[in-house]
């Protein structure tokens, strides 16, 4: 080393001290102060050799058996063991590897080199382990590669193999030839030390090298760092702007967006609302947690660094973002009141709007039914007849609202109102109530036709022409003033009128009215109120007597003074004839189910 002299002799040039301090020196890393140059007393070279031997116990090297005299008197044996000690403490003793000693953390880390080519390297000891020179080439290609050719070597020249290991050693890796060829390939066993000494410094040239490569990772790691860091910055302040603005965006639209003026505007604007609240809004929610979870993880990246934290840039603190999506919240509140006291409002002018039109039909139905059920008694027939006729036309010219009650009424079911304070008319209550004054109307002019018809009629009693007049309408149950074939059967039977079959067909054809020649069971064929009134008078006049109708009552009542339920039916009645007798002839006093037809036919013949 440049400024020392080199060692040549270790008998004699370390007998004076100087060499050894030297030597302490360089390996110490330190200077040994003052001492005895060129000694030329005995005493001053033991000096010198003192203070060196201070300097190593001081390291921690116990010296067992060797003073400075044995080194002044140049004693090769003890000269060899200090400098065993001195390498062994200053250049071996360094080694770790797992908390071993020296000598097995060498040995490990050796072994933990050349793991990869088993079965041809296998270092167990630093003897017979090194003899071949493929563990020296197995280190170093292990290291560097590009320095050697494992593949290439011969594995059965040990000459060879350690000779090229100690010139890419010298060569490239600054070691010096501590050995020769013959020290590990001619000798049955290599001096262990002398290995131990050698494959040392291959230790420390590869961990300086290794110490330069972490170096380069650890500040290839940090640049990796910061870089990624940056990036996730950068990435928040996007994300976190754009997230603002978006939500400030979305407040303007909430502030200006029109509410809807029918229904189905104001429902699709509500529908817009809610389906952003299912959509956009969720992502930005989701958003907005991603935000906050990446400004964390920044910080704790930072943090597991050492690196001072991460300030946002002014507006896009997490404290910046709540603010405004509380603002939202605000905003969407504001317009979800808005658009839910629009539909309210909406839903109750719908309301009104059915309620009034349906009141006031409702209204003109009553008015009609009132001024028919209020008919003058005093008017006559005809002007009575006229006057339900006007109300007729007044109720038809009502059927076209009902087209407009149904849509109000659509548009309620639509906006989904199940309930109306402001009417309890349905469209199918008013339907039915009106249905009901069209069938009085209609009965009204068939009985005051029927009145006038009856007034022309001579030869009958009063009382037999309510009787036939009530069987009529009784019997007429489709209300259209025309008795069908089995509706004129009834009445006659009613009456006491009894044909054959044959007589009653041929009794039907002549009364019924049918100009088109229709079939006789259609609905417009029939027996009007007049032709059956002049048939039942006809009958009356020649026919049938007040005691003619007794007898035939006897008869049918088997001599007794009343007729009861079963001898009807025994006589052949319909049901319905059986029904309406039942309903006209007074019950018998103290006979249950007993008709006293006696009294009946004096009420109806006024004896």
């Amino acid at each position: 080393m440049k400024g020392y002299k080199s060692i040549t002799n270790l008998d004699t040039d370390l007998s004076t001290g100087e060499r050894l301090l030297e030597l302490l020196e360089i390996i110490g890393g330190e200077s040994m102060g003052r001492y005895n140059k060129n000694p030329k007393l005995r005493l001053q070279r033991i000096e010198n050799v003192n203070k060196a031997l201070e300097f190593i116990k001081s390291r921690g090297v116990n010296l067992t058996n060797i003073g400075a005299e044995d080194i002044v008197d140049s004693n090769p044996k003890l000269i060899l063991g200090l400098i065993w000690t001195i390498i062994l403490r200053f250049t071996i003793a360094e080694i770790s590897e797992e908390g071993l000693n020296a000598k097995e953390g060498l040995l490990l880390w050796c072994q933990r080199q050349t793991a990869d080519y088993k079965p041809e390297v296998n270092v167990k000891d630093f003897t017979f382990s090194w003899k071949d020179g493929l563990a020296l080439c197995a280190i170093i290609h292990h290291n560097r590669p590009d320095l050697l050719d494992y593949n290439s070597l011969d594995k059965s020249n040990a000459r060879e193999n350690i000779n090229k290991a100690f010139e890419v050693a010298e060569k490239e890796l600054n070691i010096p030839k501590l050995l020769d060829v013959e020290d590990l390939a001619d000798v049955p066993k290599p001096d262990e030390r002398s290995v131990m000494t050698y494959v040392a410094q291959y230790f420390h040239a590869f961990s300086a090298q290794n110490k330069v490569s972490n170096s380069i990772r650890r500040v290839g790691k940090f640049a990796d760092v910061l870089a990624s860091t940056w990036e996730m910055e950068n990435d928040y302040e996007k994300r976190a702007r754009e997230l603002i603005e978006n939500i400030e965006n979305m407040k303007k639209q909430w502030e200006t967006a029109p509410l809807g003026d029918n229904y189905n505007d104001a429902k699709a604007q509500f529908n817009e609302f809610e389906n952003y609240k299912h959509t956009t809004k969720r992502k930005w929610m989701a958003e907005k947690r991603e935000i906050e979870n990446l400004l964390g993880n920044i910080q704790i990246k930072l943090k597991t660094y050492n690196l001072i934290p991460y300030c946002p840039p002014e507006g896009l603190y997490p404290a910046d973002i709540d603010n405004e999506w509380n603002g939202l919240v605000s905003t969407e509140g504001e317009r979800k009141r808005n658009l839910s006291n629009n539909l309210a409002e909406i839903k109750d002018q719908l309301r009104k709007s059915y309620a009034n039109a349906a009141n006031d039909l409702q209204d003109k139905i009553n008015t009609i039914s009132n001024k028919l059920s209020g008919l003058g008694e005093d008017d006559s027939l005809e002007d009575q007849l006229n006057l339900v006729k006007q109300y007729q036309n007044e109720a038809n010219e009502l059927e076209p609202r009902f087209a407009e009650i149904d849509e109000l009424n659509a548009k309620c079911e639509e906006a989904h109102i199940e309930d109306n304070m402001y009417s309890i008319y349905t469209p199918e209550d008013i339907k039915f109530d009106y249905e009901l004054v069209l069938t009085s109307l209609q009965k009204k002019i068939a009985f005051i036709e029927n009145q006038i018809v009856a007034r022309n009629v001579s030869n009958l009693t009063p009382q037999q022409l309510e009787e036939y007049t009530n069987a009529f309408r009784h019997f007429d149950k489709d209300d259209n003033n025309l008795l069908n074939k089995d509706e004129l059967k009834a009445v006659l039977q009613s009456i006491g009128v009894l044909l054959s079959d044959d007589e009653f067909d041929s009794t039907f054809r002549k009364l019924m009215d049918n100009p088109n020649n229709l079939p006789e069971d259609d609905p417009s064929v029939g027996v009007p109120f007049e032709k059956y009134l002049n048939y039942v008078k006809s009958i009356a006049e020649d026919k049938t007597s007040p005691d003619q109708l007794r007898e035939a009552f006897k008869v049918l009542a088997k001599d007794k003074d009343y007729v009861t339920q079963a001898d009807m039916a025994a006589g052949g009645f319909p049901a319905a004839t059986i029904d309406y007798l039942k309903q006209v002839i007074p019950p018998k006093d103290g006979v249950p189910d007993g008709y006293d037809y006696v009294v009946f036919l004096d009420t109806v013949f006024g004896q």
